[in-house]
């Protein structure tokens, strides 16, 4: 005789809980984000009983995805320190140090590039970065030195606000706020709490992580679904050994790769439940996909979903993610950047990020645009080469226009200049 293999629930992951400090009781603080936190909070009871970590969440492509594009995407634009001259513009500095730790090293031991996606992908993640700002005497900034986000207690006293760091010493290092760049994906009014998208998105996760272990288990099962078996089974010992006898004839069928599962006479086996195709699992997979592009706003075709791109619609959803997506995130960075790295009361130095060159894909339209700007006396062609990351040439920084313009009035009498002086 023959069992019928049953399906065993998902155990609960237990809540981790962490072992709360002794801290003065006036100080509203908050730990942040660890993997263990949204099953501290409960987060993980839901829909599924799987628990939700940041691990595991990165092991779902779409999220994936997400975090790698948007982290490498983010830490590869160039910031560049500008000054504001007397008359409104501005003028690159070069050589400035500090655009050297923006896009050289961070400090000695990481580069800009490793820090910079580091922290952006804490921040699509934990929900949170924190650097500390390593300053010489005069309080220029030397180095830029990544905290660990789940040791990190932000405390208010007094209406200032300080950071404390358990880096295993006896007394941890407490920080002012002036000296940590802070980067939160939703920040609190009071900047103590933060919301990250796994953590705020559990069910949504959860919901993924089963959908993917469910297809796992089908595939590692020799792509059998669960089934019954009914025959001629007078008892309730005889069902139970034909269960048994059955769930080892499947098992024995996966392992060695067979197809074909005899039964005894009078046995039929029946589908219990559905399987992954009539369950839609596809379109299932397909609808996560669109709900974490909606978590982290990014357009589907960046998540490399393009069942409904079109040539058109893609090219616009590139111009979404640099306007609606890229664009807003780099303008929080460049305001803490600027407020902790400049002060307040900065002077006509500030820090820029420079966009141009995700711009760069559409050679011929980004030539276009250039060669309008230049021809109308927007930008002078040293301007254009700069954008280019070309060097300047002689003569090149003079702007140029277009002769063949004339008055309609002009035009009318048949002239083609205005009479008069230009330079009277």
């Amino acid at each position: 005789m023959m069992r019928f293999p049953f399906i065993r629930r998902a155990e609960k992951a237990p809540a981790v809980a962490p072992v709360p400090e002794a801290r003065d009781a006036a100080l509203p603080t908050m730990v942040q984000s660890n993997p263990a936190l949204v099953s501290f909070l409960g987060m993980m009871d839901g829909a599924t009983s799987e628990p939700v970590t940041i691990d595991s969440a990165l092991g779902l492509t779409p999220i994936w995805s997400a975090v790698n594009f948007l982290s490498r995407t983010l830490a590869s634009l160039p910031v560049k320190v500008y000054e504001r001259q007397a008359d409104g513009g501005r003028k690159a500095v070069s050589g400035h140090p500090l655009a050297a730790l923006l896009n050289g090293a961070a400090n000695d031991e990481t580069t800009a590039f490793a820090w910079r996606q580091s922290a952006w992908g804490d921040t699509f993640t934990a929900g949170r970065q924190v650097s500390w700002i390593e300053r010489n005497g005069r309080g220029d900034p030397l180095n830029l030195w990544p905290l660990e986000v789940a040791k990190v207690t932000l405390q208010s006293a007094g209406g200032r606000l300080t950071y404390f760091y358990r880096d295993g010493s006896p007394r941890g290092k407490t920080y002012r706020a002036a000296d940590i760049l802070d980067l939160a994906f939703m920040p609190g009014a009071t900047r103590l709490t933060a919301r990250g998208p796994i953590a705020s998105n559990a069910k949504t996760v959860a919901l993924a992580l089963a959908v993917t272990k469910y297809g796992a288990k089908f595939f590692d099962q020799g792509g059998i679904p669960p089934f019954t078996i009914s025959g001629p089974m007078r008892t309730a010992d005889g069902a139970g050994r034909a269960s048994a006898d059955l769930t080892q004839a499947v098992a024995k069928l996966a392992n060695e790769g067979g197809h074909a599962l005899a039964l005894p006479d009078g046995h039929t086996l029946n589908p219990l439940g559905f399987d992954p195709e009539k369950m839609q699992m596809v379109e299932v997979k397909r609808l996560l996909v669109e709900e974490f592009a909606r978590i982290y706003q990014m357009p589907p075709a960046f998540l490399q979903d393009l069942s409904h791109g079109t040539f058109s619609n893609v090219e616009q959803q590139d111009l979404q993610l640099v306007k609606h997506v890229l664009s807003p995130w780099v303008k929080a960075w460049e305001a803490e950047a600027n407020l902790k790295l400049f002060g307040r009361a900065a002077g006509p130095l500030y820090l820029e990020t420079s966009l141009d060159a995700i711009l760069r894909g559409d050679l011929l339209s980004r030539s276009d645009a250039l060669s309008k700007r230049i021809a109308s006396g927007q930008m002078t062609p040293n301007e254009a080469r700069e954008m280019d990351n070309r060097p300047a040439l002689a003569g090149g920084d003079v702007l140029f226009m277009q002769g063949a313009m004339a008055p309609v009035a002009a035009l009318a009498q048949g002239e083609t200049q205005p009479k008069g002086n230009p330079d009277e």
